[in-house]
């Protein structure tokens, strides 16, 4: 059964920072991407950020570039986020997701997400 568990969120003031973990288990996902996402009350989920496990290639959402960084350990099957300058727009609901690899751009595999308060 595949897992992707999310830790590290909780309540920070603007501008500090926070570092979102997505441990991963049940599988490999050496030949997938994996990615960050986000909901906010009432708004839709969106994309935040997402990594190429072989090779490490990362992409960023417009809003969250040159603040968030998106980093994994592949021994421990665990991709990171760091969360820094936060703004009380970044204030959601943080999930992580995987694609099943090869040539798959669905996201197929979801965490249950990890709450992020920004106050300002």
């Amino acid at each position: 059964q595949v897992q992707l568990v999310e830790s590290g969120g909780g309540l920070v003031q603007a501008g500090g920072s926070l570092r979102l973990s997505c441990a991963a288990s049940g599988r490999t996902f050496s030949n997938s991407v994996m990615g960050w996402f986000r909901q906010a009350p009432g708004k839709e989920r969106e994309f935040v950020g997402s990594i190429r496990w072989s090779g490490g290639r990362t992409y960023y959402a417009d809003s969250v570039r040159g603040r968030f960084t998106i980093s994994r350990d592949n021994a421990k099957n665990t991709m990171y986020l760091q969360m820094n300058s936060l703004k009380s727009e970044d204030t959601a609901v943080y999930y992580c997701a995987g694609t099943r690899g090869g040539v798959s751009t669905t996201y197929d595999y979801w965490g249950q997400g990890t709450q992020v308060t920004v106050s300002s």
